[in-house]
Formats: C-alpha cells, structure tokens, sequence
C-alpha cells in the first residue's frame, strides 16, 4: 500500500455514512479484502501521519478546541481524528491549524461544553488506531494473542522504509506546550473560560 491508496482509503472512510463505529468496520472490511501486509503498510502510513501532525501549533489548536484539557493521550486520539477527516482537511490543518475552525464536526462543537459532547462528537478517534491489526489478527490467525506479532511486523516495515530513504524527517515536534500560538478563529469560537470550552 502506498501513500496514494492510504490516503484514497482514508478519504472513503470521510465520505461515508454511519457512526464511527460502522465506518470502522467498513474500512476493516476493505483491509480483510487485503493481503495481510497491506492492513501493516496502512498502520505505519497512519502512524506516519499522526506524527507529522504532532506539532505544537496542532497541540495548540486541539487544546484550545478542548478547552484546555488535551491530555497527550488525548492528542494522539486528536490526531488520529485529524487524519480520519481526509487528506484535504489534513493538509490544511498542518499548513494552518487554525483551519480546524473550518471544519463542520469542529463548528458543531461551539458554545457547548465539552461535558456534553457525545462519544461521536468528540475530536479523538482512538479506536481508529486499532482497525488495522483487527484486520491482520483475522487474517493471519493471530486472533487472541497480545498484538505483539503486528507491532513487530509495523516495525520493521517503518524500518525499511526509512532505510529506503521514503520518509525524511520533519523540521517541527511538539515538544514543550507553548502558549499564545496564533489561532485566532478557533480562539473567536472556543474563548479561554467560556463555558463552551
């Protein structure tokens, strides 16, 4: 799987109907319709993305939407939501976070608190991180083991392609959390103290 059938993937998985839940069996549907290797090289090109989107500016941004209660946690659950909207909405976050005020299931959010928010509404996506090994556990009959099998398989495919020289390494991490990063729209609908945030 390349990065153009990743992101084609991901891009459906935006477009179609139903809860998270049932947009994650379609996807693990379409993995099981895959040879095994296939639901590996979708984990690391995920894996992958939410790195990239590991950025202050995106924490920033994500904090600010969750009323400053981001955990890091929950910042790899923002981010692999991030990349559950599509690689257009993907592409803008990280060339502007402050984009997220585009966004229909981020507007959807303004002036209510977060104590409110349903499952299905919340910026965070964790179980789309585990989508791919369900998929390779049925089909490699690691059902009931412990995952290790994947996660050694996941690694040694990042390993490759970083000794192919497929992936350079990107200029920003995280690192320390900054205040006062520039995200004006979000900060207009998510005010520091409001009760909607």
């Amino acid at each position: 799987m390349n990065d153009d059938a990743f992101w084609a993937l991901i891009d459906e998985l935006g477009r179609r109907t139903g809860d998270r839940d049932e947009r994650l069996e379609w996807l693990r549907e379409e993995l099981l319709g895959r040879p095994a290797a296939e639901s590996v090289e979708f984990q690391v090109r995920l894996e992958r993305a939410c790195e990239r989107a590991d950025t202050r500016a995106v924490w920033t941004a994500a904090n600010r939407i969750e009323g400053g209660d981001c955990t890091d946690d929950g910042f790899h659950y923002f981010t692999l939501w991030l990349v559950g909207q599509g690689s257009k909405v993907y592409a803008s976050v990280l060339a502007d976070p402050d984009a997220l005020a585009d966004v229909p299931g981020v507007r959807a959010l303004v002036g209510r608190h977060h104590d409110s928010w349903d499952d299905d509404e919340w910026p965070e996506w964790e179980e789309l991180d585990y989508v791919a090994q369900d998929a390779w556990d049925e089909l490699t009959g690691q059902e009931g083991d412990d995952g290790e099998e994947f996660l050694d398989a996941v690694e040694e495919a990042e390993d490759a392609a970083e000794a192919a020289g497929e992936w350079e390494e990107d200029g920003e991490s995280r690192g320390p959390r900054p205040e006062g990063l520039a995200i004006p729209r979000l900060t207009a609908l998510f005010p520091p103290g409001a009760s909607g945030s």
